[in-house]
Order: structure tokens, then C-alpha cells, then sequence
């Protein structure tokens, strides 16, 4: 397992990182809302490529992990800045992006602001735009008025040690100027989306939306039947490292 380090953002924040060095093109994973960068899926895919003697990365947003900051000071502009940055100053030549959950919206986002490093995308249980969902649920509940008088609403979480987490209202409406799914999402590169129709966060339809948007012809949407939102069991994470394989051949292929 690559060593931690450290990079200083343009806000000023300590980003972790662990970067592999290797062949192009390389892999950056991009771990999900309220996830990091030691999870099941991103240090297997970092044992296959240092194993291939691939380049591979893998980081934590501002906020998340082991990097600096408060979680709910966080942004999706933010986020999305973070993912650049690591592109920018981590890794290094052409670079095939996995996102999960969140990630996959990051990793868009950075496919259409560097479209000459971002060459293929992988998405796990794929959520651009999940904030509208969030409000949505909000405002169609019994949350709706102390989210009015308040300007946040506490959810419940599922992730391990943490009973709930703040979603303010400024989290939301900033949100919305890096949503997607509007429109067109002007990419030509090979997309693979892997969804689970078990997935009690983001409908498994979701992904063939993504697909729909997307501009370019080679993209697939793989349904996997008793697949979760995590897809993190031994037979997901196989699938997740034949999809990469599959897409770096392609893109090796003469």
C-alpha cells in the first residue's frame, strides 16, 4: 500500500493522497460522500494496478478522511476542485477516472474540465446530482419546516460511527450550478457504469439517465441483480476490476 502524503490545495487545506507511480494510462479513484480513500473497492483496484505495475492514485475530498477540514464546510465546487487538483499535480499523463457514488460525479466533472488527461471513466452505483434528491426528501417531509426556519436538517446516516450528518441549504443551492443531468454531457471517451438494482441511495436507473446524457457512443451500463449501493462484496469488485481492464485494453488496442 502506497505511502500517505499531503498536497496544499489553492484553498490552503492539507489534501491526503497516496499516488503509485507506474505505467499510462494511470487510475484515479474518486470515493464517495461521507467515504474516503481506504475502502474495499479503492485498495483492491490499488493492488491490481501496482500488481500490473500501473500508475494509481487515490485521495480524500476536503473534509473527508484524512484530509483537513470540517465535512460540512465542504462544496461540490470544492470537491470538484480537489479532484483537479490531484489530477493536476499528482498524477501524471493520461488517466482512466473510477468514481463511486459521489465520486462518479466528480469524476465527470474533471472529464470535462480536463479532457486531454481524462481518457475512460468507471462509475460504481453513480450519483451526479444526488443534492436534488436530498432536498426533494426534505421539503417532502416532515423535515421540511425546521429545514425552513433552521437552514440545515440533521439525516440519519449509514455510515459506521456516525448516527447523522448536517445538510445545510447553502450545501444544496451551490450544489446546483454543477449539476448535469439538465442537458447534454458533451464526452467521447469510453464510459462503463456499474449499478446495483438493490440499491436502496440512487435507483439503479439513475445510471441509464447518465447514459442517455452522455454525448459520446461507447458507453454500457451494467446492472448487477442483488447489487447494493456500496458494491463492495468479492463478486463487485471483480466486476469493477473487469470493467477496468476491459476499457484499458481498449484503450491500448491499436
Amino acid at each position: 500500500m502506497a505511502q500517505r502524503r499531503h498536497l496544499r490545495t489553492a484553498h490552503g487545506s492539507r489534501l491526503a493522497y497516496c499516488h503509485s507511480p507506474g505505467a499510462s494510462p494511470g487510475v484515479v479513484f474518486c470515493p464517495g460522500f461521507h467515504s474516503n480513500m481506504r475502502g474495499e473497492k479503492a485498495l483492491a483496484l490499488e493492488a491490481w494496478c501496482v500488481d500490473a505495475g500501473r500508475q494509481f492514485t487515490r485521495f480524500d475530498y476536503f473534509g473527508h478522511g484524512e484530509s483537513e477540514g470540517a465535512i460540512e464546510a465542504g462544496r461540490i465546487g470544492r470537491w470538484s476542485q480537489d479532484t483537479l487538483a490531484v489530477l493536476d499535480e499528482v498524477a501524471s499523463g493520461p488517466q482512466l477516472l473510477v468514481g463511486s457514488s459521489m465520486g462518479a460525479w466528480m469524476a465527470l466533472l474533471a472529464a470535462l474540465a480536463r479532457p486531454e488527461t481524462a481518457v475512460a471513466l468507471v462509475g460504481l452505483a453513480s450519483a451526479p446530482d444526488f443534492t436534488r434528491w436530498m432536498r426533494q426528501s426534505i421539503l417532502s417531509g416532515d423535515a421540511r419546516a425546521g429545514f425552513e426556519q433552521r437552514g440545515y436538517h440533521d439525516m440519519p446516516s449509514h455510515y459506521p460511527g456516525e448516527s447523522s450528518y448536517r445538510i445545510e441549504a447553502g450545501f444544496l443551492d451551490e450544489a446546483e450550478s454543477h449539476c448535469l443531468l439538465d442537458g447534454p454531457v458533451a464526452l467521447d471517451i469510453p464510459v462503463r457504469l456499474l449499478h446495483g438494482q438493490a440499491d436502496g441511495d440512487v435507483p439503479w436507473q439513475h445510471s441509464l439517465a447518465i447514459a442517455d446524457a452522455i454525448t459520446g457512443s461507447d458507453v454500457h451500463v451494467t446492472l448487477i441483480k442483488d447489487g447494493d449501493h456500496r458494491l463492495s462484496r468479492p463478486t463487485d469488485i471483480r466486476a469493477l476490476l473487469a470493467a477496468v481492464n476491459a476499457v484499458l485494453d481498449g484503450l491500448q488496442s491499436p
